[in-house]
């Protein structure tokens, strides 16, 4: 890589719209990367500044960083994300999405029956007995193996 094509810290930060320490943070992840000069200061290649904007956007759409650092050990390192790779990377966020959007609507229109009630009942409620499969079999942890449970009494 050509070094007038690094970056300082400072000016990666300015211009992807986020604070040094937030830069320092990506790279700790292993979400960035950068390189030393002589005086052991950071440098960033440009394409870092596309790999904050894709972190960034990933944040916005509620991603975790695990799951954002997932999506980019799938970039390439040394070069900016193209069209094609982000097309690949958004069909994955665009899955897990849809799958969280799924969940929550779930859980709003399970409160639709609940607000103002204020009952909260371990028996009914959908928010604390949610499916729950093991009900019938009594109190505490049911998953334990009949045998193992005999042995223990």
């Amino acid at each position: 890589m050509d070094k007038r094509d690094l970056l300082p810290i400072g000016d990666v930060a300015a211009r992807s719209g986020v604070s040094v320490p937030t830069v320092r943070f990506y790279e700790d992840r292993g979400l960035i990367h950068s390189e030393r000069n002589a005086g052991n200061h950071r440098r960033y290649g440009r394409h870092t500044l596309r790999r904050i904007a894709v972190i960034r956007a990933g944040q916005r759409f509620g991603l975790s960083l695990a799951e954002i650092g997932e999506a980019l050990a799938t970039l390439p390192d040394d070069h900016p994300p193209t069209k094609r790779d982000w097309a690949r990377l958004s069909r994955v966020w665009h899955d897990a999405l849809t799958e969280r959007i799924e969940a929550l609507t779930r859980v709003r229109d399970g409160l639709t029956d609940c607000i103002g009630c204020g009952c909260l009942s371990m028996a009914t409620c959908p928010i604390y007995n949610a499916e729950d499969v093991h009900a019938a079999d009594g109190p505490g942890a049911q998953r334990w193996p009949v045998a193992a449970r005999a042995v223990q009494e």
